[in-house]
């Protein structure tokens, strides 16, 4: 008689990787809106953020898990708090089972905190990227003797073990179901937001108060009230910071020298935008760019973290866009 077998059923795979992400947000950093077409999601490992995706705004505190669907509009914000910890992740997908996830604000428990901290260690044993760098978007894998047998596929079953988690526990008759939360709306949450897209759009130029609360119809007292409230800065003040942002991105991407990226930010010149920098990032930018060159590098093996949830340095620069994790 011979013996038969069972082909096993995949539910869900996922086979590729985009970024994968362990970081707190400086007070300073402004993310960006993004829009990518893959899935990711955000886990709040200590603290809280705002999530603006499509166009909800959402509130996620520890242990809270949002999923952005391919193709949605999505930016955190900070508050004028203590920086939050985030674990964020990109990856590929086709399965019918991800329309689960379409939408959904999960709160999760220890297994699943578990899995999130097997899934950061195997990375760093991985990858020679900065985890901790939220604008690091390309994962550089490290010489293969320095990486554990079968790393990288622990992360791809530690990833999936996740999702299928996540979906097993919205059973009706599971009495540990997670329970989606609900969006909330404010007015003044909107049109913060959509402030910032339009100081976005104009970022390459030099706003003024004045301009914003024509262009936006708000008032100033409202618009400065908005700013403080959210963010602890002036609105000119926020700007200056998102313009420095947009300098040390270009600064990263290596395409321009210093006086293009002046000119493209629209400074008047080459010695003013230095003093700009200089001010703000408390170093010039001859000296920001010296300072990136060794996150290209390939790194030896750093310790991993048994869980994301224990592990936070709280050594960081206060101007960098990230603190070491």
């Amino acid at each position: 008689m011979s013996q038969e077998n069972v082909t096993l059923k995949k539910e869900l795979c996922i086979d590729q990787i985009f970024f994968l992400h362990h970081f707190a947000y400086a007070d300073d950093f402004i993310p960006e809106k993004e829009c990518n077409d893959f899935w990711e999601f955000l886990y709040v490992d200590k603290g809280s953020v705002d999530v603006a995706a499509g166009s909800d705004i959402h509130t996620l505190h520890k242990d809270d898990i949002i999923f952005h669907q391919p193709g949605e509009d999505h930016r955190i914000h900070i508050k004028g708090e203590a920086s939050p910890c985030l674990i964020a992740i990109g990856f590929a997908c086709a399965s019918p089972a991800m329309d689960f996830f379409r939408g959904r604000i999960l709160e999760i428990g220890p297994s699943e905190r578990t899995l999130l901290g097997n899934i950061v260690q195997e990375a760093r044993l991985s990858y020679a990227s900065r985890l901790d760098d939220p604008s690091c978007k390309n994962l550089v894998r490290r010489q293969e003797a320095f990486v554990p047998f079968g790393s990288e596929q622990l992360i791809q079953i530690y990833l999936q073990q996740l999702l299928i988690q996540l979906i097993r526990n919205s059973s009706a008759d599971n009495a540990f179901a997670t329970i989606p939360k609900s969006s909330r709306k404010r007015g003044e949450d909107e049109l913060f937001y959509k402030i910032i897209a339009y100081m976005e759009d104009h970022v390459h130029e030099h706003l003024s108060i004045s301009q914003i609360c024509r262009d936006n119809l708000i008032g100033r007292s409202l618009l400065q009230q908005i700013f403080r409230d959210n963010t602890g800065y002036g609105i000119i003040d926020y700007f200056s910071l998102m313009r420095m942002n947009a300098a040390k991105r270009l600064i990263r991407d290596g395409e321009m020298n210093f006086s293009q990226i002046a000119d493209h930010l629209g400074y008047n010149s080459i010695h003013y935008f230095s003093r700009q920098f200089k001010k703000l990032v408390l170093m010039t930018p001859s000296e920001y760019a010296a300072s990136i060159k060794p996150a290209a590098e390939p790194q030896e093996s750093s310790p991993a973290l048994p869980s994301p949830a224990h592990n936070h340095s709280q050594n960081a620069g206060h101007n960098s866009p990230h603190k070491d994790i």
